[in-house]
């Protein structure tokens, strides 16, 4: 994978490395947060009960999507440190554990989402109006029938991504977005299906990716390939995988349960403010898909480096990848402020929605540019280093004290509404950056990694 300069350096990747990491990934959040947008303008012209419901379920598929990812990321961090220390043959065993084990668990949560669809709604979100709830049932039903294919297609795509393969992924990811927003676009304008015009096309367009990816990895060529014939369970393995991937999985899956509990104290504020809240959350992801994509590279680079037991590369690559993260935090969080009342004009909402709307974009990315990519990328270094408990344990203080109670306190008590939550949520970012600042200078995290 390492160019000649990479090599003759010392360095493990090489800048045109890092590029052909970096690059595709970025380009694959960039098609992904558009083409979502692109979803929630179609569903707007189904009315704005439709926006509400789909916006409300889409912050519980975001927890639900959030744990999958997380159980990729700790197979893609026990396989790169394997690929770091040049063991491929023990690379290779983890990646059908890998793949099993998520797709198994998932199918289980799946089932049950189905079957506890109304009551699961009503709990986090109360006495919604009607036509909300209904919209809201209908695509919690349907997008739960996507989720075994999307932890495939978040396990292929990250041990495509450990092996410095983002091109594939980025490629798979074009043609799911292409199925997806094409499909869309027939449920909305032509059959005039509402929110089943868009779950559906969603779900075939996971299902395809997923299938595509795992069908890939078949290749005896890769870094990383699936042996057919030869899997069986390695309990082992697993708990090494599932080491990093649950505390990760529950630090990610409290973290957006709490975005949840957030969303239905907001949807207590009104159509209005849930129909605002919604857009601005789907603007928002333009400004940050950048350090989104660093989150991947960054687990895939200190992986392999951890492998190696390059303390000094470790630290190298932390520095370069956060100067990376910070200016493509300028560049989209500067654009999306700059041309936020042209894209606002897209929506489909009343002057009141779209006031407010613009207010929450504001907050923020107006803040993201200076404290996300401390707030959220640089953790996974500290992750890729085994140092999972401690981000667990700071990100699920850091939700329920800052996030959670600033809403309740600011928006909720003090009658601020969705602003107050936003507010809170920008406390909550400087919080977890004061303590991971402070975990890395205590130096913990290199006994995890053993470094010697």
């Amino acid at each position: 994978m390492n160019t000649k300069d990479s090599r003759q350096s010392g360095l493990i990747f090489s800048n045109h490395d890092l590029l052909i990491l970096i690059l595709p990934l970025v380009l694959e959040q960039v098609l992904a947060i558009t083409v979502g947008m692109a979803d929630t303008m179609m569903v707007s012209n189904a009315g704005e009960a439709a926006v509400s419901g789909v916006s409300l379920i889409d912050m519980f598929n975001n927890l639900v999507l959030a744990v999958l990812a997380a159980l990729a990321t700790g197979g893609a961090v026990v396989t790169s440190q394997f690929l770091g220390a040049r063991r491929r043959e023990d690379a290779c065993h983890s990646v059908m554990q890998l793949i099993v084990s998520s797709v198994l668990v998932t199918l289980a949560v799946s089932v049950l989402v189905i079957l506890a669809c109304r009551p699961i709604i009503s709990l986090f979100y109360g006495n919604i109006e009607p036509d909300v709830f209904e919209a809201a049932a209908l695509y919690m039903t349907i997008s739960a029938l996507s989720f075994p294919f999307l932890a495939l297609y978040n396990s292929c795509a990250a041990l495509f991504r450990v092996m410095n393969r983002t091109n594939v992924t980025l490629k798979v990811s074009i043609l799911m977005n292409l199925i997806n927003v094409t499909g869309n676009a027939f449920g909305i304008f032509v059959l005039h299906a509402g929110v089943a015009g868009v779950a559906v096309p969603s779900l075939i367009s996971r299902a395809f990716a997923s299938v595509t990816l795992y069908i890939l990895l078949h290749n005896p060529d890769l870094e990383l390939n699936i042996v057919p014939g030869k899997f069986h369970f390695d309990p082992g393995l697993i708990c090494k995988i599932y080491y990093i991937g649950i505390p990760n999985g529950l630090e990610n899956g409290i973290f957006q349960l709490g975005r949840v509990l957030v969303v239905s104290i907001i949807s207590n504020f009104g159509t209005i403010q849930i129909a605002a809240n919604g857009v601005a959350n789907s603007l928002d992801q333009m400004g940050i898909m950048g350090g989104q994509a660093m989150n991947l590279a960054m687990i895939a680079v200190i992986g392999r480096c951890v492998g190696a037991k390059d303390e000094g590369q470790i630290r190298y690559y932390t520095k370069k990848l956060m100067i990376c993260t910070y200016g493509l935090s300028v560049l989209f969080c500067g654009s999306m402020l700059l041309s936020l009342n042209s894209i606002l004009g897209l929506y489909g909402l009343t002057e009141e929605t779209t006031s407010l709307a613009r207010i929450l974009v504001r907050i923020h990315n107006g803040c993201a540019l200076f404290l996300w990519p401390l707030s959220f990328t640089f953790p996974n270094m500290l992750r890729a280093c085994n140092d999972v408990k401690f981000t667990m344990g700071i990100s699920i203080l850091s939700m329920f004290v800052f996030r959670i109670g600033f809403s309740i306190i600011l928006g909720q008590r003090m009658g601020y509404g969705a602003i107050g939550v936003w507010i809170g949520m920008v406390v909550d970012w400087i919080f977890r950056i004061i303590c991971f600042q402070l975990r890395y200078r205590s130096g913990v995290w290199r006994k995890l990694a053993e470094l010697p």
